[in-house]
Order: structure tokens, then sequence, then C-alpha cells
């Protein structure tokens, strides 16, 4: 079972696990939606689309049903937790509480009520629980508040997860990738509706403390974003399908050039060098 599969990590992991022989539930947040459709029209007949927005508990539960009812005693091997939201990159006092409820809503607990949903069927085949997480919810990064705290808090369910469901021999793994050019970015209207939101909530000497010509700039940010971000997904693709068949699994993985630094530093090295960097 795979959440998020309308675009992005989730569309083309779906692809490619299809392409390998895995029968694929894809969950989409719209199964009338062109991301469906193409998966539909491209993939074998094994993959199934599933509606699952994962913020609505009657989906997720519909979502349960018909997965039992077609693996039965054949039995479900893993959960990818991969649908997520990024929110508006600013800093954290700039971002509407709003926004950090969304990320929490949709980045956290709708990928913890999917685990517990669907952890019994995992418990019987003895599988694999795969978290998407990310770099910004291992380290702090700048203007990634709201965004890298749902996130982080992803990570730690994880982590604790991992440790108390190795009784029944079920593998859990987060994945940190790094910068990858994916959906989670999103359209030019979503981010105006949330810029615009943002700003009217503002209040003036918050407005004033930053100055308008750093507020602007953080439009120009977000269209400079994908650039810096890698068009191969295939080092993610790659870390979670050594998630799923690997004998001893990685607790974490952090796929992406250069992942790996920013981590070893935040990790090993004073936290003002850290900053710094």
């Amino acid at each position: 079972v795979l959440s998020g599969s309308d675009t992005g990590i989730g569309h083309a992991l779906a692809k490619y696990l299809d392409s390998l022989g895995f029968v694929v539930f894809a969950g989409v947040l719209n199964k009338d939606g062109p991301g469906a459709e193409e998966l539909c029209r491209t993939c074998s007949q094994r993959l199934c689309v599933l509606q699952l927005d994962i913020t609505n508990t009657t989906q997720v539960k519909e979502a349960y049903l018909t997965v039992s009812e077609k693996v039965q005693n054949a039995g479900l091997w893993a959960v990818v937790n991969n649908a997520g939201i990024l929110g508006f990159p600013a800093d954290g006092e700039l971002l509407p509480m709003s926004t950090y409820r969304h990320c929490m809503e949709v980045n956290f607990f709708g990928a913890v009520e999917v685990s517990k949903t669907f952890l019994p069927l995992l418990r019987k085949s003895r599988g694999r629980l795969v978290n998407m997480s990310s770099m910004a919810g291992g380290i702090p990064l700048p203007r990634y508040a709201a965004y890298g705290a749902s996130k982080a808090a992803l990570s730690m369910f994880s982590g604790v997860m991992r440790q108390e469901l190795s009784k029944w021999g079920i593998k859990v793994a987060a994945i940190h990738p790094s910068g990858f050019r994916t959906g989670i970015q999103g359209t030019a209207e979503q981010w105006d509706k949330q810029e615009k939101e943002l700003m009217e909530n503002l209040p003036a000497d918050t407005r004033q403390a930053y100055g308008e010509e750093y507020l602007l700039g953080l439009r120009n940010y977000l269209l400079h974003l994908p650039s810096h971000c890698a068009p191969d997904l295939s080092p993610v693709l790659d870390a979670v399908l050594h998630a799923l068949l690997a004998r001893r699994p990685q607790g974490l993985y952090t796929p992406g050039k250069g992942a790996y630094i920013p981590l070893c530093i935040f990790c090993f090295f004073p936290l003002w060098f850290y900053d710094f960097f």
C-alpha cells in the first residue's frame, strides 16, 4: 500500500514497483485526477488505484477493507507512507498557524492513522512499514519550521515503531531524501493562495521588522527552489526498494547527493558551526 501516488515520488514509486512485479495499491488524493488516470493507463492490471485522502478517516478505513478483501490469505507485505505537503517555505514567525496545523495533519497524523489501521495486516506477514520523511525532519533548515517539525514527528514515530514492532518481526524504516524535484513544490495557484494568507495575517510590526523587500523575496526563493532539486528520483526509489526487500533494512536512509553531509555536521560538530554552515 502506497499513499500519495498522484504525483512526484509516490507516482514514480507506484510505476517502479509495478514494473518489478509487485501488487501495488496506489492511494491517490483524487481517483479521477490525471495522476490516477496515468497509473491506470501505463501500469499492469495488478495495480489497484485507491481513493485515499489520508486525513479522511472514512477513506482510510475503506482502503483497509478493500486491501484486506483483495489480499486475503496472501497477506500484505508493506505500507509506504509517502503522502505529504510542503507548506509555504517562510520563516517560522511569518507562517500562519493554519500552515503548521495542515502540515501536521497530512505529514504526521495522516501517516500515523494509515500505519495504525494497516498494522494488523503487517503483523500477519511480518512485513515492512516505510515512512517518507525528509532531510528537514532530521536537521533544522531555515524556512521549513512547519514542514520540518511535522517530518521530525514522523521520523520519531518511525524510530519508536521500529523498536516496538520488532517483537512481531515488522521492520520499520524512515527515508530522509535531500532535495528532489517532485510535485510537493506545488502549483503557482497554490502558492498565490498561501502567500495571500501569509501576508494578510502579518502584524504590522512583524512586517516592518522583516521589511517588504525580504517578504517579496520569499516568492523569488520559491520560484528558484526546483532548480536546486535533483530531477532524477532513482536514489529515492532504490532506497525504498532496499527498505522493502533487504533482509536487514536500515532504520534510516538518506538518498540524494550529499544528503548525509549536513546530517554529519549537525551530529558531530558544535551547533554554532552547523548554524553557520
